[in-house]
């Protein structure tokens, strides 16, 4: 399953932001699986609008593709760009560990 939206208008402030190319494995239905599906849906939703794609990867239906990028625990999110490409296991219930993961900390007023 792909979710991708197209890059924003010229005049959007977040035109010089990066792209998300994020893929996310998973087991089926079950709850964790399930969970993290929810969770990176409302952080990309809230955060990254439409600068991202998402690929949800079933192993029971596509295992070969977990063998591919190395994935022996789901759920597990891999972040393919922007670069540094990087990995993310878990549930994703921790969401201020995602959004670092991501780089989408704000940065608190009075600190560069």
């Amino acid at each position: 399953m792909t979710t991708k939206t197209p890059p924003s208008a010229m005049n959007d402030p977040s035109e010089n932001m990066p792209f998300y190319r994020l893929r996310l494995f998973v087991a089926g239905d079950e709850p964790n699986s399930l969970k993290a599906q929810a969770v990176l849906a409302r952080l990309c939703n809230e955060r990254l609008k439409e600068r991202c794609e998402i690929r949800i990867v079933n192993v029971f239906e596509d295992y070969q593709a977990a063998i591919d990028y190395g994935i022996s625990v789901v759920p597990a999110l891999i972040v393919e760009s922007p670069l540094p490409k990087r990995t993310i296991v878990g549930s994703l219930s921790d969401t201020d560990k995602v959004l670092a993961a991501l780089g989408l900390v704000e940065k608190e007023s009075g600190y560069e």
